[in-house]
């Protein structure tokens, strides 16, 4: 894909993609049972029903009043042993971060760039909304938000404080759409991040993942871009020391495949930079890690496919979001 419009289109597409292609194994801890269950995920299949690793069973959520309510049909869910996180959604279908990123990228155009109080109003909607999402597991951050929310806190002083890489999960549609203004890009995401997502950790983040794909987007190389603008978290030697394993030993001896951002976001920018080059190499590497690989998919999606590289086209054909975010 040549050209500016070209990265923006497989920035976005790359960011989806990655998410879908890991939901069916999200949150997979067990290796060994992500093999057993889906052999080496390399299309977008749908999940099954049950999941070897769930922590559905001991997760909680009760809504203080009707403002609150985000669970819906699936609260029955909850509290259940072996429940999929994602059971209901189809192959090539979307996590509700990203559902949500639908929803920014809708705002931005029909307000011409970021309005925080419209994207708010779209969020409420659409977690109260029965039937919107369909998505069985909520993450902390949104819980948070909306208890928050139905105890008669104004919608932008909801966000909690968060340490988890799905704070990033909005980042590539901002910076797609401000790629031309680095500094409004700047400041449209740390307004998105604290959303849902408070404190230094997670905005550090969000900034540096920003600079490196307004880098990329306008034309530099994208491991130049990480080991400039992700310096402070893994260097060029590291990388380039890393590189040289497994990359199970890597995203699992070295760092955490869970979702704290001091581990996964190192693990996603060392992925981006190994597989620059291959967007579906990228992919099907971070998806087959397991643990919390859909907020890792997103990352490094956005990065490599920003670079301009071949997006399959299968891949394509089969996203659910492709029609809408392949058009930038």
């Amino acid at each position: 894909m040549d050209g500016k419009n070209g990265r923006k289109r497989g920035c976005l597409l790359g960011a989806f993609l990655g998410d879908a292609l890991a939901m069916p194994v999200h949150w997979y801890y067990d290796r060994a049972a992500l093999v057993r269950d889906y052999g080496r995920v390399t299309d977008l299949v749908a999940p099954k029903s049950l999941h070897a690793d769930s922590i559905l069973w001991r997760s909680s959520y009760a809504a203080p009043n009707a403002k609150g309510e985000i669970l819906h049909d699936q609260a029955q869910y909850w509290g259940r042993r072996g429940v999929h996180y994602h059971q209901f959604l189809a192959a090539g279908e979307n996590t509700v971060n990203m559902q949500l990123a639908r929803e920014l990228l809708e705002s931005l155009r029909a307000c011409g760039g970021y309005d925080r109080a419209d994207y708010l109003r779209r969020y409420v909607e659409f977690m109260t909304t029965p039937g919107r999402h369909r998505d069985t597991y909520l993450e902390e951050c949104h819980r948070n938000f909306f208890t928050n929310y139905a105890r008669g806190k104004k919608p932008e002083d909801c966000g909690g404080e968060d340490i988890h890489i799905g704070g990033l999960a909005h980042v590539p549609v901002l910076a797609v759409w401000y790629a031309d203004d680095e500094s409004a890009a700047l400041a449209a995401v740390r307004e998105q991040v604290r959303v849902t997502h408070r404190g230094e950790l997670v905005e550090n983040a969000a900034r540096d993942l920003t600079k490196m794909l307004i880098a990329i987007l306008n034309g530099a190389p994208v491991r130049e871009s990480i080991e400039k603008s992700g310096n402070g978290w893994v260097g060029r030697k590291k990388l380039e020391t890393w590189a040289a394993r497994e990359d199970e030993e890597v995203v699992g001896a070295i760092l955490s495949p869970a979702c704290y951002l001091k581990d996964s976001f190192p693990a996603s920018l060392f992925l981006a930079w190994k597989y620059a080059d291959d967007l579906e190499a990228a992919l099907v590497a971070n998806t087959n890690l397991g643990g919390d690989n859909c907020h890792r998919g997103i990352v490094v999606g956005a990065l490599v496919g920003a670079g301009g590289v071949a997006v399959p086209e299968r891949w394509v054909e089969g996203l659910k979001a492709a029609g809408e975010v392949g058009r930038g």
